[in-house]
C-alpha cells in the first residue's frame, strides 16, 4: 500500500466518479480503477460499490476513508515539518551568553528571535566564555555570545556588536557634574572591578588602557556581577568602567559618562564548526545580525 493509493482513493470517495477522480489525481481512468482495486485486495475486502451512475463506498469503505484522510494529513505534517526544520523554524536552540548581555542586546534578539520562529524552543544559560567554550564543545549549548578573544580553534565565530566602555561613578562624585570624561581623570580614584580569573579579557583591556594614561587602577573590591559591582559604585565605595550598554540598568546612586578614546569591545557569537551547518543556529546569527544592525 502506498500513498498514492490513497490519494486516488480519497479522490474518488469524494468525486463518487472514476472519470472526474481521476482528472483530480491527473491519471488516466484505467489507472485510477487498478490503483483501487490494488488497493482492495491489499485490504482484503470491497471498499467501494460499483454502479453505472456513481460509486458509493461500502460499510468498510468508510471506515477506510477515515483512516486513508488522517494518514494523507500527517504525511503532509510530516514533510512540511522536514521542510521547517530544513529552515530553521521548528527545533530547540541553547544559547549560552556572559551576564552583561542580559542588560543590552540580548533581550531584543531573543524576542525578536521568539517572534519570527516560535516552534523553536529557546533556553538560556549564564555562562562566562570559558564556559561557553567548554559547554559547545560538549554539545551542552548550540550558540555562544561572549567577548573577543575565542581562544578554541575549533570554534567559528561572527562579531556582533562593538561596545565602548564608560564610567559608572556615585552620584556625589565631582567627575559626575561633567558630560564626557579622560581616562586620566579616574587617576588616584579607587576602583571597583572582577577578579582577573573571572574577566581575564575584559580586565587585561582596562589596565593596559589605564596604563597607556600613566597609572594603574587601585582596585579595593571585587565581586563577579555587574549588578553587584555598580551597587558598591551607588555606595561611594569606588568608580567602575563597565561597558556602555551596562548603562541601561539604571541604578539610584549611579550615573554614567562616556570616557574619550574608551576602548572598543566587541561582542561575538560563536559555535562549534559542526553547528555552523545547523538551520535553527543560522536562523538565530541571521536574526541577531538584523536586529543589532537596527540599534
Amino acid at each position: 500500500m502506498e500513498l498514492r493509493h490513497l490519494r486516488h482513493f480519497v479522490a474518488l470517495a469524494e468525486e463518487e466518479h472514476f472519470g472526474r477522480a481521476a482528472e483530480r489525481v491527473f491519471v488516466v481512468q484505467q489507472a485510477l480503477s487498478n490503483s483501487i482495486r490494488n488497493l482492495e485486495d491489499e485490504v482484503g475486502v470491497p471498499l467501494v460499490l460499483r454502479t453505472t451512475r456513481r460509486v458509493q463506498l461500502t460499510p468498510a469503505g468508510q471506515e477506510f476513508l477515515v483512516g486513508a484522510r488522517a494518514t494523507l494529513a500527517l504525511a503532509g505534517q510530516t514533510v512540511e515539518r522536514a521542510r521547517r526544520a530544513a529552515r530553521g523554524e521548528v527545533g530547540r536552540l541553547t544559547i549560552g551568553f556572559v551576564s552583561g548581555l542580559a542588560f543590552g542586546g540580548l533581550p531584543e534578539i531573543v524576542r525578536r528571535f521568539r517572534e519570527l520562529y516560535p516552534n523553536v524552543s529557546v533556553d538560556l544559560r549564564e555562562l562566562t566564555a570559558q564556559e561557553q567554550e567548554a559547554a559547545l564543545r560538549g554539545g551542552q549549548i548550540d550558540v555562544g555570545l561572549m567577548l573577543l578573544p575565542v581562544r578554541d580553534p575549533s570554534l567559528d565565530s561572527r562579531a556582533l556588536w562593538r561596545q565602548p566602555l564608560v564610567a559608572a561613578l556615585p552620584a556625589a562624585h565631582p567627575l559626575a557634574r561633567r558630560r564626557k570624561l579622560k581616562i586620566g581623570d579616574l587617576r588616584g580614584e579607587p576602583f571597583v572591578f572582577f577578579p582577573r580569573q573571572i574577566r581575564a579579557t575584559y580586565f587585561d583591556q582596562v589596565m593596559r588602557w589605564c596604563a597607556a594614561a600613566g597609572f594603574t587602577p587601585h582596585v579595593v573590591q571585587e565581586a563577579i556581577e555587574v549588578p553587584t559591582l555598580l551597587s558598591l559604585v551607588a555606595a561611594g565605595i569606588g568608580v567602575f568602567l563597565p561597558i556602555e550598554f551596562f548603562s541601561r540598568l539604571s541604578l539610584p546612586g549611579v550615573v554614567y559618562r562616556p570616557v574619550e578614546d574608551a576602548p572598543i569591545i566587541e561582542i561575538v557569537a560563536v559555535w562549534s564548526r559542526g553547528e555552523g551547518r545547523s538551520p535553527v543556529v543560522r536562523a538565530f546569527l541571521t536574526v541577531a545580525g538584523e536586529v543589532l544592525a537596527e540599534h
